[in-house]
This record gives structure tokens, C-alpha cells and sequence, in this order.
């Protein structure tokens, strides 16, 4: 399906569940405005009644509701919504990682941490005081997502935020790559949906490079531990390449930085020598240990190292990537634009960026004309599609 034609109409009832409207967070701006353009594109000829949205005003706005959450110079805040919402199917997106946004504290700069983030989201929902129809947060990086369970005595941030945005009236909740989706469990009566970008991801490394030979002989997936091999498993099964793993060898006598350092990196698997290897997970924090994997699996006689990531924060710098992308270790990192990327990041040479604002719009969209998002859950047909097309358009003679 090309981006200028209609899904709503080859896929939905005409009448929504409620005039649309959708709340980008700060931090959110570039997001909204893209998902704003799709779902405006995607609108019924206006000569009929017959149209995605039917709220006032809206030929000239189109579907964003706009927000405002002011600090005091004491760094207290509130939550402003400039207009109405009586009414509407509200879609609020919350990066809670977008770092880039800061306010003043006691006159100082301050970066804005996903404590902050969070908190700003619920000032915008206490704000819709209840005259909303039905609220919908999508939070593409879960809140405390990594805090998912408990091993000892300690806080269960996610589960908590879960309950409380529920218990603030929320109806459904849409994550990306959660770390853990079983913490759903935490709220089981209502909607909360992890979806996953393989489709997009796949995507974005087919249109950077033009000489993959997709199959056994010429490519691999490897997950980077046993927590990651399910999203591998998959990518692997729809690329029709075999699957390797790396094992995390801990030490458990200490904890660093909130847990167990990691002393080697272990590999179980085929051969990867003479293969590109793609490496998926769902976050590139420091990224240490992707590169570790790399400067392994080029030791093991890898051609070229792929690594895609959901969310890519590289909290260290980019330094040791320039470094290691010189040296030949690894060849590209692919991440979603679901959450901040510096501008440093977005001009290295070895980053690209899978688009996800069509995707975002697709659900909105979908859900608004209260439908089943199952065919945006599973891409088994679409990844099917894209591979095929990329074989015939760069089969080797």
C-alpha cells in the first residue's frame, strides 16, 4: 500500500468511535506532525460526510489537540490543554526518553529525565478532567519498562505506572518492544498492546545496502543473549537463516550499576565465518555490549555485523562506534524513530533510522474505527512481500 492511499476506506466503517484528536507530547513534536499528515492524507474526498474525523475546525488543523505543560521556577508544572477534548478519542504519545527537552531550575538548564516525561503525561490527562471519551496513551519506550520484575526488595516501577495511568482513566495502552511484555499482567482487564517494528527494521536495512544475499549460505541472525531470542527467532524464520546465540556469563558476587556485571560473552551456534550476521534488540543502552559482540563475531570470521535496535541511546557517546565502524568491526546500526536521536547520531555514517510514524498512524487510525489491530501485530506477510521483492530486484545472475 503506497502512503497516499486511503486505509480507512479499503479497511474500515466510516464512522468512528469519536472524533479524533491526538496530543504530542513535548519531545513529540516531529512524531505528531508526521502522524498528522498521514491520517489527514488518509481522509475520505471531502465532498461526502463520509471522513476519517468530524470535529470542528478540523480541514484547517487536522487532528492535533494542542498542550502545554509550564514549569515554575521551582521546577513544579502543570498540565494545559489548549483545546477542547469534550468528546473525542484522544491518542496521547509520550516519548519518555527524549532527553533533548529541558526546563529551568532555579535558573539552571535542566535536561528532562522520564520521571519528568511521565509526570508531564499525567498533568495532560488530570487536565482532560474526564470529558474526553476515551483515552489512549502510546508510549512507545514503556516507562521503567526495564524494571519489570522483582528479585529482591525493590520497587516494581512499571507495574505501578501501568496501574496508575488505568486507574487515571486510561483505556489502552500501545508500547513498541516492550522489554517484557508479561507485565501487562499488572493491569489484565484493560488494552495494552506491544508491537513489535520487524517489518520497518527489515525495511530500513534493505534500502541502506543493496548486495544482501539473504539466505543460509550468505547470512545469519544471532541474538546478543537469551533474553532477546524470541524477536530473533522470528527475524530469523521470516529472513530463512539460521540462528546463533550469545550467552551473558555473569558475575553474581557483585552488582554494578544495579546488576551483575557481565564477563564474557559466550557463543552457541553455526559458523558464522563468511556470513553477515544481524544482531536484534530491543535497546542499545551504553552499547557496550553490542560491540563486544561485534569485536567476537569478527574474531569468529563474520564478513559484516548488523545491529538493530528498537530504541538506540548510546548513553556513553558515540566515540567507540566511530571507532569500531572504522576499524571494519561493525558496518551499520538500525534503530526505530519511536524515541530521540541526537543529531550527531543521525549524521554518523554507520546509523540509519526505520520510520515508524506510518505504522503509529495505521494504529491510531485503526483503533479509532474500533477494529482489530491484529494484521498491524503480525507482518509475516508484509516481511514476506519486502524480501521477495528485494530478491528479485537484486538477484545476481
Amino acid at each position: 500500500m503506497n502512503e497516499n492511499s486511503n486505509p480507512v476506506s479499503q479497511k474500515f466503517p466510516m464512522m468512528p468511535v469519536a472524533p479524533l484528536g491526538v496530543v504530542a507530547m513535548r519531545g513529540c513534536e516531529a512524531m505528531g506532525d508526521a502522524v498528522n499528515r498521514y491520517l489527514t492524507r488518509w481522509q475520505v474526498d471531502n465532498s461526502t460526510d463520509e471522513k476519517l474525523h468530524s470535529f470542528y475546525g478540523s480541514e484547517a488543523n487536522g487532528f492535533l489537540i494542542r498542550a502545554n505543560c509550564p514549569r515554575f521556577g521551582t521546577g513544579e508544572g502543570k498540565g494545559m490543554l489548549l483545546d477542547t477534548v469534550r468528546g473525542y478519542d484522544l491518542y496521547i504519545i509520550c516519548d519518555v526518553g527524549a532527553y533533548q527537552c529541558t526546563y529551568k531550575l532555579y535558573g539552571r538548564e535542566i535536561p528532562m529525565t522520564p520521571d519528568e516525561h511521565y509526570a508531564d503525561l499525567k498533568r495532560i490527562i488530570a487536565a482532560a478532567s474526564g470529558k474526553a471519551k476515551r483515552i489512549n496513551v502510546i508510549m512507545p519506550m514503556l516507562y521503567e519498562g526495564r524494571q519489570h520484575r522483582r528479585t529482591a526488595r525493590e520497587s516494581l516501577d512499571c507495574a505501578l505506572m501501568l496501574q496508575e495511568l488505568v486507574a487515571m482513566g486510561v483505556e489502552n495502552i500501545i508500547t513498541f518492544d516492550a522489554h517484557d511484555p508479561r507485565v501487562q499482567n499488572a493491569i489484565p482487564l484493560n488494552g495494552f498492546e506491544s508491537i513489535m517494528p520487524t517489518y520497518q527494521m527489515l525495511k530500513a536495512m534493505c534500502a541502506t545496502y543493496d548486495d544482501l544475499q539473504i539466505d543460509k549460505e550468505h547470512m545469519m541472525v544471532v541474538s546478543p543473549d537469551e533474553g532477546a531470542i524470541g524477536r530473533n527467532i522470528y527475524y530469523s524464520s521470516a529472513m530463512g537463516v539460521d540462528l546463533g546465540m550469545f550467552y551473558k556469563r555473569r558475575d553474581y558476587t557483585r552488582v554494578v550499576n544495579g546488576r551483575n556485571p557481565i564477563v564474557a560473552h559466550e557463543y552457541m551456534g553455526v559458523d558464522v565465518s563468511g556470513k553477515d550476521v544481524f544482531v536484534a534488540d530491543d535497546i542499545i543502552a551504553s552499547g557496550d555490549s553490542i560491540l563486544d559482540l561485534a569485536y567476537n563475531l569478527k574474531r569468529r570470521g563474520a564478513k559484516r555485523v548488523f545491529a538493530g535496535a528498537t530504541f538506540a541511546f548510546f548513553t556513553n557517546g558515540l566515540e567507540d562506534f566511530h571507532k569500531a565502524h572504522a576499524e571494519g568491526v561493525i558496518d551499520h546500526v538500525f534503530a526505530t524513530n519511536l524515541t530521540y536521536a541526537s543529531p550527531e547520531l543521525l549524521a554518523a555514517p554507520w546509523f540509519a533510522q526505520a520510520d515508524m510514524s506510518k505504522y503509529m498512524a495505521f494504529v491510531i487510525a485503526t483503533l479509532n474505527h474500533d477494529q482489530s489491530i491484529s494484521y498491524l501485530l503480525d507482518p509475516w506477510s508484509r516481511i514476506e512481500k519486502l524480501l521477495h521483492k528485494y530478491r528479485e530486484a537484486h538477484s545476481q545472475s
